[in-house]
């Protein structure tokens, strides 16, 4: 029987991919990211979790055994946040072209400069092109059944390919959240044993990240693009075997009140849950407003997208990093892109907030949809405006 523990959320992980059965565990520590490592490290040291914990130097390295470990067939998991994601970076594009399957849960944590410690999505923005399948949570309980997902998506033989699983540093990786966790029967059902079908072993030498000429890159990076995108079926396929058996179900954009809404606020991750209480609100005072929440980031759904806003006059996009000297936050140049060409869209307008660790409260979103909805109306050229900037 599932049992339900409240617990702080980056125990929490180390829990889950002790009932996941992880093979290998390479890490890093880095704030707000530590916990999650420490105690899968005090899981091992205490016989609870029979794996191999490899203490590395930093989290380039930290990457790099993940990349052994992986290729030799077992079941790989690292986590890290921040500037850790950054020294990490050139080893993520080895790791995804080189079809490793492995999971990482990322604390996210603003970039510097200036250092801060605290939470934004700088880092998830930074590394959106390495081709990683990224996915987002919004509390505890998505953050465990998202990690064991991560596991059944990455592994499929259809997929090889790795995940990461977006949580807000601190506002989410400290809190202590009441969690169900599955039995673990329960998960032996869900996540069955890992069979990489060409793993490195000396007896069948196999070549593997060999050296490309111009002749032969391009088609393979057009073959790695395609195989993420062809990856999202296995996504949606895996979420809705989770919903079954578990009873919690998971989308690539999930709506809140928006089947009637003409103005519709974008969010991703935990400050989604803020954004309801001010969308409650709003309705309650007879307003037409609705809320749209980004699960899956990459692949792309274009598709569910557009049907989720295709009825909208106004759709408000907060991004919590900024693409400096372009159309201001990242995820909200995507949602252009995916709308333009639409004959039925909705005036997009951008907002970037929260950086470094800002909160914004339910008033501070009520905020910036009423300020949404006055650019909208003005049919202003204005590209995006930074929220709670003191001037």
């Amino acid at each position: 029987m599932a049992k339900r523990v409240g617990i702080e959320v980056s125990l929490a992980i180390g829990e889950v991919v002790k009932l996941a059965n992880a093979d290998v565990v390479a890490a890093y520590p880095i704030t707000p990211q530590t916990h999650i490592v420490e105690h899968l490290a005090e899981l091992v040291a205490n016989g609870e979790l029979d794996a191999q914990y490899i203490p590395v130097e930093s989290e380039h390295s930290a990457m790099s055994a993940c990349l052994g470990s992986s290729a030799v067939g077992a079941r790989t998991f690292t986590a890290t946040a921040g500037q850790g994601l950054e020294l990490m970076h050139e080893v993520l594009y080895v790791a995804s072209a080189m079809r490793l399957p492995m999971v990482m849960a990322v604390a996210n944590r603003a970039l510097s400069a200036p250092l801060s410690v605290w939470g934004d999505q700088s880092d998830a923005m930074a590394v959106r092109d390495t081709g990683w399948i990224q996915l987002f949570v919004e509390n505890g309980q998505e953050t465990v059944d998202n990690v064991l997902c991560a596991f059944r998506i990455s592994e499929d033989p259809r997929v090889l390919l790795p995940v990461m699983v977006h949580l807000d540093g601190f506002y989410i990786s400290h809190v202590i959240e009441p969690v169900v966790f599955p039995e673990q029967s329960q998960v032996d059902q869900f996540l069955p044993p890992f069979k990489y079908p060409v793993p490195l072993h000396p007896d069948k030498p196999v070549t593997m990240g060999a050296f490309a000429m111009p002749v032969i890159y391009s088609e393979a990076k057009k073959a790695q693009e395609v195989h993420l995108e062809a990856a999202k079926g296995v996504i949606l396929e895996c979420w809705k075997e989770f919903g079954k058996l578990f009873g919690r179900n998971y989308s690539p954009v999930e709506r809140y009140h928006s089947d009637d809404a003409r103005v519709l606020l974008l969010t991703v991750g935990g400050f989604s849950e803020t954004a309801m209480t001010a969308v409650d609100k709003m309705r309650g005072e007879g307003k037409g407003v609705g809320l749209v929440r980004l699960r899956l980031w990459r692949p792309f759904p274009f598709a569910e997208l557009r049907q989720a806003v295709k009825n909208a006059e106004t759709l408000v996009v907060l991004d919590r990093a900024i693409s400096f000297g372009g159309p201001g936050g990242p995820i909200c140049s995507e949602v252009k892109a995916a709308l333009y060409g639409e004959d039925k869209r909705p005036r997009v307008v951008g907002f970037v907030g929260g950086l470094g660790g800002r909160d914004i409260t339910p008033a501070g979103f009520e905020e910036i949809i009423n300020k949404g909805i006055e650019i909208s109306q003005k049919g202003s050229d204005q590209e995006f405006e930074i929220y709670g900037v003191r001037e």
